[in-house]
């Protein structure tokens, strides 16, 4: 038996290959240690959504001003939280919106705090100086930016179009100026008493800035900047002051929507699910019952009912946005007092009836737009927010009267023995309003010669423009329709036919009135 021998040299390589094989067998991987995981609660909090004073505080870019004449409005401020929060509830309808417009005018946060100053955000804010609307836009420098102002509509109350012109009326005065207190004291007291505050201060060597100006700006003007300032002052820390702001989520609240077309305010808010005060406290630059014909045909709505609305707009008839009425034209008839009884323009009525002028025929028919309820239903018009400031009871005895041409507010206010702008106050007017004869003024008196005569007592013939009109009721007339249309009152009306005040109207029914013949064809 023959025997291999295997070489020494060749046993130890095999030891060796056999070594490294060993070697390259896996070795379990090292495993990383998990961090510690935080035990998760059962409910995980929300992050606190953000308010809209944290916006406005991150806007801000007047310098911080440390002057005596800040402090005094602060401490006001201080002692009267009420105050503070009635009107950060009232602005929460409108300061996103406004703040929406300050960003894309790149106007610093302060701006949008400027109408708490002006109007203390009140929508239909009405001052002696004839100034309107939550930025109390007089009627010149608002025409002096394009914002409209006619019968059916006031821009200078309008939300949206106030907004847009204040902003670039600050922009043009920072233009002027340079400097945002300066601005904002133009903004208040006019350009060029700012401009004749500054030389002064040049001249006694103060330097030319708002504070160095100060003494030689008017009184108001004098405490309107302090008073923004410490307004900012509460937004900035209002711990420090004591005081807590209400909560308002920074989100859009109002939607400005298209109607392309004049509709009846009351239909409008039906639509949209709103009660018809508050559609006209968010569209208050509307006067009466319905949007205007020429514009502008929007709405500002909460932005949770512009769906609804849209839906409800879209299968609405165009015809069917207001009420229609077919008037028989009458002798002696004038499209104005046509216009006036049904609570629209001329205009208007040549629009729809395609009219090339004023001149009408007796025994021709008119189509007029007519609002499709009762003038009750429409409680924030022009007018009826006027007769809820003359009803308001006061310190005398009430005393209704009616204007005569030629009156003014001063002539009536010096004949009754009462302060003008308390007697502009009582009829929402300002000392400067012009008067049209026919208009029911309220005069609260403390003359004892007026207390022989009845309240509210007009004499049926108070002047030689009178005339006395029989007129035969017709079916749907009602005291109101009639009173509208020949421009009385309903208290006139029960006057001179003897009629209770729940006495109902029946078709035949003849009633005498007097009419001002001058106020039949008055201008509109």
């Amino acid at each position: 038996m023959i025997r291999l021998r295997t070489p020494l040299w060749l046993l130890a390589t095999l030891a060796l290959l056999l070594t490294g094989c060993a070697s390259m067998e896996p070795k379990p991987a090292e495993l990383t240690p998990l961090p510690e995981v935080a035990e998760i609660p059962d409910e995980v909090e929300p992050p606190p959504e953000r308010d809209i004073w944290d916006r406005v505080r991150e806007g801000f870019a007047f310098s911080e001003a440390d002057h005596e004449a800040i402090e005094p409005y602060r401490q006001w401020y201080a002692r009267n939280p009420a105050y503070v929060d009635r009107v950060g509830r009232r602005a929460a309808k409108y300061l996103h919106y406004v703040l929406e417009h300050t960003a894309l005018q790149e106007l610093p946060t302060e701006i949008a705090l400027l109408p708490i100053i002006e109007s203390a955000y009140h929508p239909f804010a009405y001052s002696h100086g004839r100034a309107s609307g939550i930025w109390q836009f007089i009627p010149a420098t608002a025409r002096r930016y394009e914002v409209t102002q006619n019968w059916w509509y006031d821009g200078r109350r309008d939300i949206h179009a106030a907004t847009d012109a204040a902003g670039r009326y600050l922009a043009d005065l920072h233009d002027q100026f340079d400097d945002w207190l300066l601005a904002v004291a133009a903004y208040n007291a006019g350009p060029g008493n700012v401009r004749r505050a500054l030389a002064a201060a040049r001249r006694a060597g103060e330097p030319e800035t708002y504070w160095g100006a100060r003494p030689w700006l008017p009184n108001e003007t004098q405490g309107y900047v302090p008073k923004l300032l410490a307004i900012a002052d509460v937004i900035r820390d209002p711990e420090d002051l004591g005081l807590e702001l209400p909560s308002i989520p920074d989100e859009p609240r109002l939607v400005r929507v298209t109607v392309e077309g004049q509709m009846d305010l009351a239909l409008a808010a039906d639509l949209a699910g709103l009660e018809v005060d508050e559609l006209y406290r968010l569209n208050p630059g509307f006067n009466r019952w319905a949007t205007s014909p020429d514009g502008p045909h929007h709405l500002l709505l909460p932005a949770e009912q512009v769906g609804p609305f849209h839906r409800g707009l879209a299968a609405l008839p165009d015809s069917s946005r207001t009420g229609w009425e077919r008037h028989r034209i009458r002798e002696g008839e004038s499209l104005r007092s046509i216009a006036r009884s049904y609570q629209t323009t001329t205009k208007r009525l040549r629009q729809i009836n395609d009219l090339k002028g004023n001149t009408i025929r007796s025994g021709d028919y008119l189509m007029i737009p007519v609002a499709l309820h009762e003038e009750a239903a429409y409680t924030l018009t022009e007018s009826a927010r006027t007769r809820a400031i003359q009803n308001r009871k006061r310190e005398g005895r009430k005393v209704t009267i009616e204007v005569q041409a030629g009156d003014s507010l001063w002539s009536i206010a010096d004949q009754h023995d009462v302060d003008v702008r308390e007697l502009a106050s009582w009829n929402a007017m300002a000392p400067g309003d012009p008067l049209r004869p026919g208009q029911q003024l309220v005069v609260w008196t403390r003359n004892p010669d007026a207390a022989a005569l009845p309240q509210d007592f007009r004499a049926p013939h108070g002047h030689d423009t009178q005339r006395q009109l029989g007129y035969t009721v017709r079916q749907g007339d009602s005291l109101a329709r009639i009173s509208r249309r020949f421009n009385v009152s309903v208290e006139q009306l029960r006057q001179w036919n003897n009629l209770d005040g729940d006495e109902h109207l029946q078709p035949g029914q003849e009633l005498t009135l007097y009419v001002d013949v001058t106020e039949q064809s008055g201008s509109s």
